[in-house]
């Protein structure tokens, strides 16, 4: 490149957009702690009590006709939270709920926003650890709340993919249809966690990166197990849209295997639900995310 253009090697990369990357031989650790200090000064949070989790356990909002005042101040809040859950996946869930009100936010909703950055407060560091050491392996635990929303009673999915030991792709995200079911809510959660794996998949053999085992989705759903593997359709799932059942012809084909993961062990549970505290840190602590890189 050199070559053909002019340019500087500066040395390995330390930021890059907000950011901060540390290269070691055992790995690659990223954070945006410098961003979160910002966000804390900026809405003069920076002296706060820190608390444990960033959602309180259960919470369910919705819409009302209280709207505050300054809804300007929390949208910038809110935008701003979802930039830094690109090494937070922590809060993403938080992030989510909050940021489907965005157009008449209320008081209960600023104060959750502010929740949050008292939970920031106490891990201003953390970010995530990618291991030199992985094998070239693939897998995700899909999970889904059903019939979360309590307007809608849209199920919510969750998913985490893993390459070996490294979080690489979480997502929370409200489904676009209603489910009759927590079995159909679950299926759904599948097919959107296959989808994202088989992109992961393809995109990996462009680097020419090599998988030679079928990747593996875990889910605490047995009956949703069941419907991937059996072709047989009965009242409750016939209604089920065709690309659904994508993950049925991963399943046939070789490239995924499901296997039943117990409910205490599914860490897709940190992207659909307020958790407890201790059930939070237990789930975060399998994910490789960590406070700093000299934790490792």
């Amino acid at each position: 490149m050199t070559k053909e253009f002019e340019m500087t090697d500066i040395g390995l990369m330390a930021h890059y957009l907000g950011i901060e990357i540390k290269q070691k031989d055992d790995g690659i650790f990223i954070s945006q702690e410098g961003y979160t200090k910002e966000i804390l000064k900026k809405f003069k949070m920076d002296d706060c009590n820190p608390i444990n989790t960033p959602v309180e356990c259960g919470l369910k909002l919705c819409k009302d006709d209280h709207i505050i005042k300054d809804v300007t101040s929390y949208r910038r809040l809110v935008g701003k939270l979802i930039y830094l859950s690109i090494t937070r996946p922590d809060i993403t869930y938080a992030v989510n709920i909050l940021s489907q009100f965005m157009d008449k936010p209320e008081s209960i909703h600023l104060d959750s926003a502010y929740r949050i950055l008292r939970y920031l407060k106490g891990t201003i560091g953390q970010g995530i650890f990618y291991s030199s050491h992985s094998e070239l392996t693939i897998k995700a635990y899909s999970d889904s709340d059903w019939a979360s929303c309590p307007e809608t009673r849209r199920s919510t999915t969750g998913y985490c993919i893993f390459l070996g030991d490294s979080l690489i792709s979480w997502r929370t995200k409200k489904q676009a249809t209603i489910s009759r079911s927590s079995t159909e809510a679950e299926y759904r959660a599948l097919a959107q966690t296959c989808c994202e794996m088989t992109w992961i998949s393809y995109l990996l053999a462009e680097f020419q990166v090599k998988i030679h085992e079928p990747s593996t989705l875990y889910c605490d759903n047995q009956s949703a197990i069941y419907l991937t593997r059996n072709p047989v359709f009965h009242e409750r799932t016939k209604h089920v849209e065709i690309d659904c059942h994508f993950v049925r012809q991963q399943v046939l084909a070789g490239k995924v295997k499901v296997v039943h993961m117990p409910s205490k062990f599914q860490l897709a549970d940190l992207f659909t639900k307020g958790l407890s505290a201790d059930r939070f840190e237990f789930l975060l602590s399998k994910m490789s995310i960590l406070e700093h890189l000299c934790s490792s």
